[in-house]
């Protein structure tokens, strides 16, 4: 008679219990996603606005909302299969944008392309799932997890930017308006200047603010372009910061409902503006500040300043490749171009005041020490690291809201204490995770033994 080794039985049920987590956690992940889906979707029909999953179903049989983000995430998902795949994935997305770009333009409805995209990354989820196998299928299957979550996500940011207006219909701009002299008003300052420049400026800015996913998607692209050839997947990696700020950042917009410089003090405020002051005049500063009631479909989106956060992380993953090594030349000064032209435009257009930049740049350092290298676990510098920038980052919203008063009175104080926070936030990460270059961190893939 056979006896098995204890250890042979021990060992297999531990084997078998690493191999159904990662799919229990990927089906609590689907179900997730599917809930906040269809209860985002509910609460948008009952306000009488799109949700996400009629504009989803619109990028698959109709008008897509955006040309790029389809693209970028298919562009994603290709990260996790091989090259030949790859080609034909490509040319189907193509040859099925170019069939609904002509139906469209017969239809006499306007250019627009991502349909394509988006039937094919769902078909390369079901093909990965049904056909693949192995290591393929996995890399393929997160691949295409990460290409589809970068859509869903901006779906469900849609949706709650509409929410915001509707849950918030006063905002807090006189407040943040005091605060922000204490950075010496730089909108009204950026405004003017970019006036200055004139429109071809403008249009740069303007393409680089609202392409920032295809920005971010390039440098993702980049970090993982040799997951195919590897089997291994960086222990971390921009979109992971990208999704964990989206999900938490807007949380914000709610506790501090803003709507930016250009909408209450300027012309496109519709009537509820204090006054058309943006970009030529600086408003009288109030010293009795109260909360303004503005209309119902502006989103309260300015405070934290989420396209600095973003395009900061940007930044941060350029510096150097997953390996530890410098990154080439042309990334590191794209990703500082980027940064940069990003914030010039959040303050030039008026879309932001500039104490939401700074709030934007501690939610970043935070978020981004919370998920880098996780093979160094929570120990007492990542705790200690996390918990400074979560103060700094509350700090500073309660002092916009309570303190702005003084802040405006003392603004040479107020504002060295300001920058003195962000730059304490931003010398602790750097001394944590860019002082010494790092070992090499990559997620091995287990493959089953045969």
């Amino acid at each position: 008679m056979l006896v098995e080794h204890p250890g042979a039985v021990a060992g297999g049920a531990t084997l078998g219990s690493r191999l159904r987590e990662p799919r229990t956690l990927a089906a609590a992940g689907v179900a997730a996603v599917l809930a906040l889906l269809v209860g985002l979707q509910i609460a948008a029909s009952v306000s009488g606005f799109d949700g996400p999953l009629a504009s989803l179903a619109r990028d698959f049989v109709g008008t897509p909302k955006s040309m790029s983000v389809p693209w970028a995430g298919l562009v994603l998902a290709l990260v996790g299969i091989a090259t030949r795949r790859r080609v034909f994935a490509l040319a189907a997305a193509i040859g099925i944008d170019a069939v609904w770009v002509a139906l469209r333009l017969i239809d006499g409805k306007p250019f627009t392309v991502g349909n394509g995209p988006t039937i094919v990354l769902a078909a390369l989820a079901i093909v990965a799932a049904v056909r693949w196998r192995g290591r393929e299928r996995r890399d393929a299957l997160k691949a295409v997890a990460l290409g589809a979550l970068l859509v869903l996500a901006t779906k469900v940011g849609d949706v709650w930017l509409h929410l915001t207006s509707a849950l918030r219909p006063t905002v807090l701009d006189e407040y943040v308006l005091l605060a922000d002299h204490a950075l010496g008003d730089p909108a009204w300052v950026v405004g003017r200047v970019l006036d200055v420049l004139g429109p071809e400026v403008y249009a740069v800015l303007h393409w680089v603010y609202i392409e920032l996913p295809v920005a971010a998607i390039a440098v993702a692209v980049w970090q993982l372009r040799k997951v195919v050839t590897t089997g291994q997947w960086p222990s971390h990696y921009l979109v992971r910061t990208f999704l964990v700020l989206g999900l938490v950042g807007p949380l914000f917009y709610v506790l501090f409902p803003v709507v930016g410089p250009m909408f209450a003090f300027g012309a496109d405020g519709h009537g509820f503006q204090v006054g058309n002051f943006w970009p030529a005049v600086m408003p009288p500063l109030d010293s009795n500040p109260a909360a303004l009631t503005f209309d119902e479909f502006t989103p309260r989106n300015c405070m934290p300043s989420m396209h600095t956060a973003w395009a900061l992380s940007l930044f941060i993953h350029t510096r150097r490749d997953v390996d530890g090594s410098r990154a080439p030349v042309w990334m590191r000064w794209g990703g500082a171009f980027w940064l940069a032209a990003t914030v010039t435009a959040t303050l030039g257009f008026g879309y932001h005041y500039g104490v939401d930049l700074v709030a934007g740049a501690v939610l970043c350092l935070t978020v981004e020490s919370a998920l880098r290298a996780p093979e160094r676990g929570w120990g007492g510098f990542r705790i200690r690291l996390v918990g400074f920038g979560v103060a700094v980052f509350a700090g500073l919203l309660l002092s916009y809201r309570y303190l702005a008063v003084p802040m405006a009175q003392y603004p040479v104080a107020a504002g060295a204490i300001v920058i003195g926070l962000l730059a304490a936030v931003a010398i602790a990460f750097h001394n944590t995770w860019f002082a010494t270059a790092p070992a090499p961190a990559l997620e091995r893939i287990a493959t089953p033994a045969t």
